[in-house]
């Protein structure tokens, strides 16, 4: 599922002025019914950030979160840019800027992380992570594929 090059229709979403970290996830979809690129996030990440998201990005990574549930972020995450295929959201730290890209195409859901470190704390503290976040990565979009096609299931009962 996990990809060590990012395609180039991914990374030219990021809106990062230099990139030091990027992965990219991709699932397919078939047979879950079409999303949005914003309802893949949020079902990926929720609309407000979990107590284990809280934990990570804002205790270790002392990334910068909106609180509260929002049209304009998920799981407190600024809602950078958009498309038709595709959703950016972003956040900042004092050591470091990410992007979190989801893209919707050809029956597939691609998530890109993309990260700037604006210290070298960024470039010491985010190698050793990065191996927890690649692991974690793929339940997360497959947890996501299920909510998606629960939530069909709830809309289509007979079918």
């Amino acid at each position: 599922m996990g990809t060590p090059n990012v395609s180039e229709s991914i990374r030219a979403l990021c809106s990062l002025p230099g990139i030091d970290y990027a992965d990219q996830f991709t699932l397919s979809t078939d047979p879950v019914a079409d999303a949005t690129p914003e309802q893949w996030a949020r079902a990926i990440f929720g609309d407000v950030p979990s107590v284990a998201q809280l934990l990570s990005w804002r205790a270790v990574l002392g990334l910068r979160l909106s609180r509260g549930r929002s049209p304009a972020t998920v799981a407190g995450w600024r809602i950078g840019g958009r498309g038709e295929d595709w959703i950016r959201l972003e956040t900042a730290s004092w050591f470091m800027t990410g992007n979190l890209v989801v893209q919707t195409t050809d029956g597939r859901v691609s998530l890109g992380t993309f990260l700037h470190y604006d210290r070298s704390l960024g470039h010491d503290l985010w190698p050793p992570l990065s191996a927890i976040h690649r692991r974690l990565i793929p339940g997360a979009l497959r947890n996501a594929a299920a909510r998606i096609r629960r939530r069909d299931d709830r809309r289509n009962p007979g079918d």
